[in-house]
């Protein structure tokens, strides 16, 4: 394993994932049902599926495309998302 990719992984993941609404969800859904664990398993495993189809289709992608293009994609799918929140429709 590369451990200083796997550390700069955890990082922008772990920095990235503070504060926001899935974990504001977690916290609301532990306050609202009283069952920590039940949260805590079911939000651990949405999140490491959703992390799985991400590294799958990033492997995909990545014996077709450069990754230069696929980060320039990336990115301006974030802005235009951003956009779509900030004008209310999505």
């Amino acid at each position: 394993m590369d451990w200083q990719v796997f550390w700069v992984t955890f990082s922008t993941v772990f920095l990235a994932e503070m504060g926001d609404k899935t974990q504001l969800a977690a916290l609301t859904l532990t306050a609202e049902k009283g069952t920590p664990l039940a949260v805590l398993t079911g939000a651990c495993s949405a999140l490491f599926l959703a992390t799985l189809l991400g590294v799958l289709l990033g492997g995909i992608l990545a014996q077709y495309i450069p990754p230069m293009v696929i980060r320039k994609a990336a990115g301006l799918a974030f802005v235009v998302i951003g956009g779509l929140i900030l004008l209310g429709k999505w």
